[in-house]
């Protein structure tokens, strides 16, 4: 792909006057216009190097690929003359004098604090991954690795170590984040997550016994007991500490003098939130959070292969309307407690989902006689298959509509058999044919079956569809001339 020339056929498209604002994310470039009804739209529909277009949200979203689109985007600023902007600026733009859905407003809010947080947790997962290779029984013999290879014994407990480390310290990441999303000063949230997982307190996930054995020690504060408890793997709490703390550092910057504002803002911000925190805020959403974790855990073993086929078979549906963005949290909190959860199920839904439409538009690959629509279903079902479906959905399978249905019900089988089969991942990563690396080694074998039940019911019903259809379509034309 020319980035240059892309970029020049899309500014040619839309009109340089015409565009107010762009931004862009992993594979779609998200441009404000003014006018959309002066976009030459058959010439973007007719680009080869463009996989589709929409409208979302206010925005006009132009699917260009991953990789791709960070060079186009670069080169459409400099031709269009546009300022670079981020997606929460371009979002100010967009909503400028509207009131926003509250429940898309606060999937926005957990998207922000999350996103960011994806790589380490990521990593982190993955090396746990891989430590369950090194030191599970039974996945090479009735021997571990580690056992068979003692000299690799330190090697095992290092990568578990680093491992271990992101979800340790899961509310100083999450502290950073939620402080900057809420305006505040990052390194204070930072700050106030260290204090909430401090070595000197009961070990989040210690403390649900310390209570039930009766050794949970306290601070006595003018006769009221404070439990000395951490809040290690814990989300809700610091997500609402690191709001009270943005909000009081912000309401000091606004009343002290500018003299006192450097000294005292930060203290006054973080001896009234520590306190609130220790005293009010933690222990109530600590409450709340290992219920909604219970529930969910709870709900995912009652409803087993049946709650798994039906989130499997809206999964994609739930990706066009944005909702999918509030998932990274859940799964946070699920990964962030393995010993009560087991892991995530989220995770291989989503890969069977994407693996779903990804072998419709190959499909569609197979069937199409339309040059462009072939070359973009040869790259699409490629993206989707690696966990990537905006292109293979809106650039082939929402404009020819079967393909994606199709996709739907097949996600939903997959989804069921590994919902039964009891499929959880360690780790997020890429939700595709590669997620085996995120899901415990003894689930593996399970986790391609339904890999390969996705894929083969969503290629062979499209395909087969596809040809009678298209046959249907040409007799009707043959017809009707």
């Amino acid at each position: 792909m020319k980035h240059k020339e892309v970029a020049q056929r899309i500014a040619q498209a839309i009109g340089k006057d015409n565009l107010l604002g762009a931004a862009h994310c992993a594979t779609r470039l998200r441009l404000v216009i003014k006018d959309t009804s002066k976009i030459d739209q058959v010439a973007l529909d007719d680009d080869i190097d463009l996989k589709g277009t929409f409208e979302a949200n206010g925005q006009y979203q132009i699917i260009v690929g991953p990789g791709d689109v960070n060079d186009v985007y670069a080169e459409l600023v400099k031709i269009t003359g546009v300022g670079e902007a981020d997606k929460d600026e371009l979002k100010k733009m967009t909503t400028q004098g509207k009131k926003e859905n509250p429940i898309m407003a606060l999937i926005k809010v957990l998207s922000d604090i999350f996103v960011p947080l994806i790589p380490a947790l990521v990593a982190g997962g993955l090396l746990m991954a891989l430590n369950n290779v090194l030191t599970g029984v039974g996945l090479f013999g009735p021997k571990s690795v580690v056992e068979m290879f003692p000299g690799i014994k330190g090697a095992a407990e290092i990568i578990n170590m680093m491992a271990s480390a992101p979800f340790a310290f899961l509310p100083i990441l999450i502290g950073i984040s939620a402080t900057k999303r809420f305006g505040g000063n990052p390194y204070l949230g930072a700050a106030a997550g260290m204090m909430m997982v401090m070595p000197s307190l009961v070990n989040g996930y210690g403390v649900a016994e310390a209570v039930a054995t009766g050794t949970m020690p306290h601070w006595d504060l003018f006769g009221l007991q404070v439990a000395q408890a951490g809040y290690q793997g814990q989300v809700l709490p610091v997500i609402a500490v690191a709001w009270i703390l943005a909000t009081l550092e912000k309401f000091f910057h606004k009343k002290l003098a500018n003299a006192i504002d450097f000294t005292f803002t930060p203290m006054l911000a973080i001896i009234i939130t520590g306190f609130l925190t220790f005293i009010v805020v933690g222990p109530v959403l600590r409450v709340v959070s290992d219920a909604v974790t219970d529930g969910i855990v709870w709900l995912y073993a009652t409803t087993g292969g049946i709650g798994s086929g039906i989130f499997g078979f809206f999964y994609s549906a739930i990706v066009l309307t944005g909702l999918h963005q509030s998932f990274p949290a859940i799964e946070t909190t699920l990964l962030a407690d393995m010993a009560k959860t087991g892991g995530s199920f989220i995770f291989p839904i989503a890969a069977m989902a994407n693996v779903a439409q990804g072998a419709a538009t190959f499909a569609i690959f197979f069937i199409t006689k339309n040059k462009k629509q072939k070359a973009l279903a040869s790259s699409a079902g490629f993206s989707a298959m690696l966990g990537i479906t905006e292109p293979a959905m809106f650039g082939v399978n929402l404009k020819l509509k079967f393909p994606f249905f199709i996709g739907l019900i097949a996600a939903g089988i997959a989804s069921a058999v590994i919902g039964f089969l009891h499929v959880l991942a360690v780790s997020m990563g890429p939700a595709g044919v590669i997620g085996f690396i995120a899901i415990k080694p003894s689930s593996i074998p399970a986790f391609m079956l339904g890999i390969a039940i996705s894929f083969i019911i969503a290629f062979t019903t499209t395909y087969f569809y596809g040809r009678k259809k298209m046959v249907e379509e040409n007799i009707t034309s043959a017809e009707e001339a």
